[in-house]
């Protein structure tokens, strides 16, 4: 494995034979699988679970990282093209991202989306951008529409919960948030869960809809796999027989590049916070999921977070252990 940048870039028997190696490293650890290796880690915007999750993982397997971040003591980088570097930043990106990679044995990069443009994201050109002066195995930690790593985790933690691939219904549901949040996790999870097979229904208010890009390559993978897509602004329709309810804020489409109309349209939907009355429709076992952090009483009331369908500690743990099998592969052989 040269590249961890997208699940699509993967067929389902490749994916498996990931979480199978996940679970081995799990239940087996090799602490030495990754002696003298080295992975260098970009995070240009902040980090909890990915930062930790993946230095954990190298230690576990027997390897190292180090961490260059804007809030660490380096230069400020430039990041456009073609101008004068006359102002504040002292070096560019352009050598700075090879001469990090050229540090590691393999490379992991965090972007976000810059909201300036809807298509530019929508075309992940930042990461594409840094991607293309890596010449080593290069990991996505989150782009501006994708989180690979989340999405293999979230698998993961569907698989250990028995809840099944086609048959299984995955409701993947806006929620309140005060600031507009970029559209990688839930394109990464409704494409993960696409194509596991399952029944997956959007719900979510009008002004909110997923770009059909995003929607598109779901569709398909879902179409391959047997599964189906759905969406909707009805929460009792959204939650009848669903399985898991995966909450995550995303910015309006409609809104993206007006910041103020964006935070108006969102404060419409305030009361779009997880409570156990969304569930009434629900299976009795139906699983409460989020990739964290999470607002609470916000996005999720405590008594759901902190109550038995949560399962958002369990998904957490799932990021090193499915981030160490990615890297057992890329670097161990």
């Amino acid at each position: 494995m040269n590249r961890f940048c997208d699940l699509a870039d993967f067929s389902i028997d490749e994916l498996r034979a990931l979480l199978k190696l996940a679970g081995k490293l799990e239940r087996e650890p090799e602490p030495r699988a990754l002696q003298g290796k080295v992975l260098a880690l970009l995070f240009l915007n902040p980090s909890l679970r990915t930062l930790t999750s993946f230095q954990a993982a190298m230690v576990r397997l027997g390897g190292s990282s180090f961490v260059v971040s804007p809030e660490m003591s380096i230069h400020r980088l430039e990041y456009r093209n073609g101008i004068v570097m006359d102002g504040v930043a002292a070096e560019h990106i352009r050598e700075a991202v090879p001469v990090i990679a050229s540090y590691g044995h393999a490379m992991g990069i965090r972007v976000v989306a810059d909201r300036h443009s809807l298509e530019l994201d929508l075309a992940d050109r930042q990461f594409r951008e840094l991607a293309a002066l890596v010449d080593v195995p290069l990991i996505n930690m989150e782009s501006a529409v994708n989180h690979p790593c989340q999405g293999l985790a979230d698998w993961k933690t569907l698989d250990e919960l028995g809840i099944p691939g086609n048959g299984g219904r995955f409701v993947l549901s806006w929620v309140y948030h005060p600031e507009p949040l970029p559209f990688a996790v839930p394109a990464a999870v409704l494409h993960m869960a696409s194509m596991r097979g399952m029944k997956v229904v959007v719900l979510r208010p009008p002004g909110f809809e997923l770009p059909e890009s995003i929607m598109r390559k779901a569709r398909e993978a879902a179409q391959r796999a047997g599964g189906s897509i759905s969406e909707t602004p009805d929460r009792r329709e959204a939650m009848q027989g669903a399985h898991v309810i995966y909450a995550k804020s995303w910015s309006s489409t409609r809104q993206y590049e007006n910041r103020r109309a964006d935070e108006a349209l969102r404060r419409e939907h305030m009361t779009w916070c997880i409570a156990e009355n969304w569930f009434e429709n629900a299976r009795p076992d139906c699983r409460f999921m989020h990739c964290l952090p999470v607002r609470r009483g916000v996005e999720v009331d405590d008594s759901i977070l902190d109550g038995s369908r949560s399962v958002v500690i369990k998904e957490a743990k799932n990021r090193m252990v499915a981030q160490m099998a990615v890297l057992h592969q890329m670097l161990g052989g």
